[in-house]
């Protein structure tokens, strides 16, 4: 009954303050999940390192090129060599002549060239090796993306819920003070109380209002909070209540651990294979390529076959330069490797191989810190738990007092400063008490949060 009278007083109080909207834990998390900016772009990430896995695959297929070209010009030839630096360079042909002559005509060539890296010596497969570790990679970085998010809510919204409850006692202190501010007036009123009475009554309401309005404002930051992590547009939530008096039954059970890797060192993991499989495919460019190749080629030219005779003997008519007449082919098998390529693929290695084991330092400090964050948790669940008992004590001790005082005060027995005392003994040891609630759960999360498995917190609600 006593719950139920504290919930309702809840939802009056902070719809009285604008506060509309009422929001589930898990309605928090899945919006944040959904909506958040670095998840949406992790999740993005993911997706295109699974086309470059597809695409690493298709880059083992051949090479195929077709190729034609029509050409107007002469073919002037001349005994020497020459050598093509960066495509400069013509390629006629034709009769080496006494002198320049200016006969020109059409040609062309139509080509189908081919080249297939056949056999790489496993540079093609460690490749296609490399991009699904790095598609593991981008998939555990979202996963403990979206692990460190749900933590995040969730405190974010404890602590609004916690904000909540502190303002609901700041409401009940104010209540109480404006009660006996009312008893003191009119007492005073009456002759029955000094004048002073009711200027310390009207302080102690003044003081309510502030730390009233101090905790509005402390909702108000939490739930900012709350809102950025959720990634939706600026609005009030109302926390849910309906746990808040109780405490996980995991910690009751203490068997919040899993055998499963945490999803920090899962994503470390992965990147240490990512650098040991970069260490793989460097290794394999020391070996040569083996290619297969082939070429059909079609040409088409003007001048005719007895130009060298007879400079006459040619036509600039368009197809009879560009009709084909003569072909060729052309088949192989050749293999390439660059011997010096071993002399520096050896340092690509070496530094890799330090990358390897600074990213393997990385882990091994993550590790230690989540077991440091560990043990902190059970130590502060232990602490919280005795807390949650002593609290109730203090509260019903606190109210108690308070009754007993406030009734001395209504029949004279004593002065206001006693009664002042023990309304902020009681609304002290509310504030406790609505606090001590929550480190239970709090201390819960942050345990759930070095063990990796947040099924154990959210499967509570």
């Amino acid at each position: 009954m006593y719950f139920k009278k504290i919930t309702l007083l809840f939802f009056l109080i902070l719809a009285s303050n604008g506060y509309s909207q009422t929001l589930s834990l898990k309605e928090a998390i899945k919006t944040g999940l959904e909506n958040y900016g670095s998840i949406k772009a992790k999740n993005n990430y993911a997706s295109a390192s699974k086309e470059t896995l597809k695409q690493s695959r298709r880059d083992y297929l051949p090479n195929l090129n077709l190729s034609a070209q029509q050409d107007y010009g002469t073919i002037n030839g001349q005994n020497g060599a020459l050598y093509g630096f960066n495509g400069l360079g013509t390629a006629s042909s034709g009769p080496v002549l006494p002198n320049q002559n200016w006969n020109s005509a059409f040609g062309a060539l139509y080509l189908v060239n081919m080249n297939w890296d056949f056999f790489t010596f496993g540079k093609t497969q460690e490749k296609i090796n490399l991009a699904k570790v790095d598609v593991q990679a981008k998939e555990k970085d979202l996963e403990q993306e979206m692990f460190q998010q749900k933590i995040k809510i969730s405190a974010a919204y404890l602590n609004l819920l916690a904000s909540q409850r502190l303002l609901i006692s700041q409401q009940k202190n104010l209540s109480r003070a404006e009660v006996f501010k009312k008893t003191a007036v009119a007492r005073v009123k009456n002759g029955l109380l000094a004048g002073v009475d009711s200027t310390l009554a009207t302080a102690e309401v003044s003081k309510a209002k502030i730390a009233l309005n101090l905790a509005r404002n402390f909702v108000k930051e939490q739930n900012n909070k709350l809102v950025d992590l959720m990634g939706v547009a600026p609005q009030d939530f109302i926390a849910d209540t309906l746990f808040v008096n109780q405490i996980p039954k995991e910690v009751l059970r203490s068997t919040a651990s899993t055998d499963s890797l945490h999803p920090l060192l899962q994503f470390y993991k992965t990147k240490i294979e990512y650098s040991n499989q970069q260490v793989k495919l460097y290794k394999r460019f020391y070996y040569p390529t083996m290619s297969a190749f082939g070429v059909l080629q079609t040409r088409a030219s003007g001048f005719e076959t007895g130009y060298a005779l007879d400079q006459s003997n040619f036509s600039r008519n368009y197809w009879d330069g560009v009709n084909p007449d003569r072909s060729n082919y052309l088949v192989g098998v050749g293999i390439t490797w660059n011997l010096t390529t071993p002399f520096r693929a050896n340092k690509q290695v070496t530094s890799q191989k330090f990358v390897s084991q600074g990213l393997q330092e990385e882990y091994n400090q993550a590790s230690r810190e989540l077991q440091s964050q560990l043990a902190f948790a059970e130590d502060k669940i232990k602490i919280t738990l005795e807390n949650y008992a002593e609290a109730p004590i203090q509260v019903n001790a606190a109210q108690r007092a308070y009754i007993q005082k406030s009734t001395l005060y209504k029949n004279g027995l004593t002065d206001l400063t006693d009664l002042t005392q023990t309304m902020f003994t009681l609304n002290r040891a509310e504030i406790d008490r609505d606090i001590v609630n929550n480190n239970v759960w709090q201390s819960f999360l942050l345990k759930v949060a070095a063990t990796g498995d947040f099924d154990l917190f959210i499967n509570e609600f």
